[in-house]
């Protein structure tokens, strides 16, 4: 029998866990979608059943939003990722109809209209915007890389962009705000955009933050709470408290599933934006140390898929939605953890919200497509 080479070996040896990076980022999202489905029960039993009558009341909107999830995944995976370009008008279109739309039609909920209701659930449009904003500068940057030619952000493709921001905003919704704009201008400067510019975006940004800050003065409360929660405990610093106990008295293993106490009306938002304070104090520190690793093997996997991709455009679009995603994720980490201040940024998953995992999943299909357009060129 002939001896098999050692290379060969080696080879055989990586390719036991998966066969591709596409088939990485699918695994890692099948084992998030379990726990964030796990979790949004865990975390919302206690409020559904007082407010709803049943304890399912948000599991079987999850479920539905993970079925529509995986659809819209499928059907994104289905279509070669240069389709998106091609209607792109369409879609920025219908993103603004839908922006206007929630401003003027959408039901007020604890002082901010961000919802379209529909008759399957609520459709949050400023979702959508964050994923066609990653589309729009990736069409662009993908241009200007392709003819050599130097990046702006004095763009037509930003000038929209800042429109979405700016409606999102009215809503007003600061915190998705940023990601909308933030993105773009991100995958700008990873791309090359020259110093000058890049230092006059700063200015610029940190010129904007403090205007919105100003414009509501909750914000400025929030900002200086962050340095001392406990200072405020019962008020402003209420919700960062309340999280930092959650973590804290998970410990090493956690309460137990079902068993974590902040849920009892003592952490408000404990199923979408502070789910992950709930899922710490009942699966301790080995928890969240395993969620912190998933999504850190996503980075890893979404990187490597943009980096292999066959042309400029699916590189810098597989590298915005990475960043979309594992962005998303550091953001509501470090809010959960008292390290910046309440945004409402929800952790992609694990968090409860329905147009947000429909987004993203449909986002991971773009991506697991540009790798698989990728190895047909190879």
């Amino acid at each position: 029998m002939a001896e098999v080479p050692k290379k060969e070996l080696n080879q055989a040896g990586v390719k036991r866990f998966w066969t591709s990076d596409m088939e990485a980022i699918i695994a890692i999202t099948v084992v998030l979608l379990v726990l964030g489905t796990i979790n949004v029960f865990s975390s919302s039993f206690i409020f559904a059943e007082a407010e709803f009558g049943t304890p399912y009341f948000f599991l079987k909107r999850h479920v539905l939003n993970v079925f529509i999830g995986v659809l819209a995944f499928a059907l994104c995976l289905y279509f070669d990722y240069h389709v998106w370009r091609k209607v792109i008008f369409w879609l920025v279109l219908g993103t603004f109809i839908a922006l206007i739309a929630v401003l003027i039609f959408g039901p007020v909920v604890n002082g901010a209209q961000r919802w379209l209701p529909l008759p399957i659930g609520q459709f949050q449009p400023a979702e959508l915007a964050k994923l066609v904003s990653i589309m729009i500068v990736a069409a662009y940057i993908s241009s200007k890389i392709r003819l050599e030619q130097e990046l702006h952000y004095k763009t037509i493709q930003m000038a929209i962009i800042f429109a979405f921001t700016v409606l999102t905003e009215l809503e007003p919704d600061m915190g998705t705000a940023s990601i909308i704009l933030g993105i773009p201008l991100l995958m700008l400067m990873i791309s090359g955009l020259s110093r000058n510019k890049i230092l006059q975006l700063v200015g610029g940004a940190l010129f904007l933050a403090g205007v919105l800050i100003y414009r509501e003065p909750y914000r400025l409360d929030r900002l200086k709470i962050t340095f001392d929660p406990w200072s405020d405990a019962q008020n402003v610093g209420y919700q960062t408290v309340q999280s930092l106990s959650a973590i804290g008295s998970g410990e090493l293993t956690g309460m137990g599933l079902g068993v974590g106490v902040s849920k009892y009306d003592y952490l408000p938002e404990a199923h979408t934006d502070f789910a992950f304070a709930i899922f710490c104090q009942e699966n301790g520190f080995l928890g969240a140390i395993f969620v912190f690793l998933l999504f850190a093997a996503f980075a890893v996997y979404a990187a490597r898929i943009a980096n292999k991709a066959r042309d400029e455009y699916g590189q810098v679009l597989g590298m915005g939605i990475m960043i979309l995603i594992v962005g998303q994720a550091i953001a509501n980490l470090f809010m959960v953890g008292g390290m910046i201040p309440v945004v409402g940024v929800p952790l992609p998953f694990i968090s409860y919200g329905g147009t947000s995992l429909i987004v993203i999943m449909a986002a991971i299909g773009i991506l697991v497509n540009i790798g698989k357009q990728s190895e047909k060129k190879t």
